[in-house]
């Protein structure tokens, strides 16, 4: 059987045909876990405890990408074998990590005031802990996406992911407090730790060398402005509706992005996580790279359309089933995220070739663009429509970005 039109016996495109099917079905296991956590939370937490615990993950994901580095994308596209800059790469995750959570202790309380939360606070000191802990991760962890051995990382994402799903329903039922959401993902730092340097050999020392980390920090420069558009594309309506409409709705947002555009998008990802080493690997052969490229697309285009279609269509039960009553104002703002999922989903393809050929400025100005047509849409929509505006103004933000992915799709395929 081929893959993406290619003799199986090249060995990277039979790597990545067992890639696509062991990351495929990690997302499907793991929106199930996710689906099951949102459906048994959903009705011990309320939309407002939601809502304070998304502030504290709005912050910890804007301080991650701020500071992101960009080291497992330079590891993965560096021609040099992983342990050439083992320990380098431990030294600056970790460091980073310490750095990240000082930051978060620091504007925990001006965060708590602008979002209108006190309650906040606590989550935000709780969740400091989590980059800290992760900064020690073994890097050796980027080997089974450099080596294609999705196996290995399905079922390491898997154990973190259910750990994650387990401790914070355990606590919930428990406490009923919204520290149960923060307390799960404490506790997946910690077992993804373990789990790093308990499987991955060689271990890192701490050491570093001066030009190595140059030479990390200058390739994954423009992986770092692309995470901070990204995240500015992906989470500022976020800001918006839990600034001007406060963290109840700021809850209801985040679960109807949960449970709508973010399992179509992860459709996607599941062939752009498989597709960029490949891309990466067959970069020089533009013919070959356009044809794996066109089918890739076509490929995830046939999933999630159906799949996006069929959330539209049958929003109100869906809710009714897996949140429950009190969350049916969700429904509207669902059925505009589920439409945003399947354009994104598509468009984002783009980006994992972009990655693949060593374009990432290409990926940062596209978010950028998406970001204008969202910040520019974002604060009257939200205030004339509530959260179902936010949603709007996501997908405006989405479509005025595809002339220009076009366009460098055009160049990719041109340069020499």
């Amino acid at each position: 059987m081929p893959f993406l039109g290619y003799n199986l016996s090249v060995g990277y495109f039979k790597n990545a045909a067992k890639g696509v099917s062991w990351m495929g079905l990690l997302r499907a296991s793991t929106r199930a876990i996710a689906f099951l956590r949102i459906a048994i939370l959903a009705r011990l937490l309320t939309p407002d405890q939601f809502g304070i615990y998304g502030v504290g993950s709005l912050i910890l994901a804007f301080l991650e990408v701020i500071t992101e580095t960009g080291v497992n994308i330079v590891l993965i596209q560096s021609r040099k074998k992983l342990v050439h800059y083992l320990d380098t790469a431990w030294v600056v995750s970790i460091f980073r990590g310490m750095l990240i959570s000082f930051l978060m202790i620091l504007v925990s309380y001006p965060v708590s005031l602008f979002f209108g939360s006190p309650a906040s606070l606590n989550v935000i000191l709780f969740l400091s802990l989590v980059p800290f802990l992760r900064g020690f991760i073994n890097p050796m962890i980027v080997s089974f996406q450099k080596e294609l051995d999705f196996k290995k990382e399905f079922l390491l994402r898997f154990s973190v992911f259910s750990f994650d799903a387990t401790l914070a329903i355990l606590f919930a039922f428990l406490t009923k407090s919204v520290l149960s959401l923060a307390i799960g993902l404490i506790g997946s730092a910690l077992l993804e730790v373990f789990l790093s340097f308990y499987f991955l050999k060689p271990t890192p020392r701490f050491k570093f060398e001066k030009e190595k980390i140059r030479y990390i920090i200058s390739r994954g420069k423009w992986l770092t402005f692309a995470g901070v558009f990204n995240y500015l594309f992906e989470q500022g309506d976020d800001w918006v509706v839990g600034r001007i409409m406060g963290t109840q709705s700021l809850g209801i947002y985040q679960v109807a992005y949960k449970i709508s555009s973010l399992p179509v998008y992860e459709v996607g990802q599941v062939f752009n996580k498989v597709t960029f080493p490949v891309y990466n690997l067959i970069k020089d052969d533009k013919e070959r790279l356009k044809k794996a490229f066109y089918k890739v697309t076509l490929t995830i285009s046939a999933l999630v359309v159906p799949f996006g279609l069929i959330l539209f269509f049958f929003t109100d039960p869906l809710v009714r089933i897996v949140l429950g009553e009190k969350w049916l104002s969700a429904v509207p703002v669902i059925k505009v995220l589920s439409i945003f999922g399947i354009v994104r989903s598509i468009a984002s393809s783009a980006h994992s070739l972009y990655l693949g050929v060593d374009k990432q400025e290409y990926s940062t100005i596209v978010t950028l663009v998406g970001i204008l047509g969202l910040g520019l849409t974002i604060v009257p929509l939200v205030i004339k429509f509530g959260i179902v505006g936010a949603g709007f103004s996501a997908l405006f933000g989405t479509l005025v970005s595809l002339p220009l992915v076009f366009y460098y799709l055009a160049k990719v395929f041109k340069e020499k």
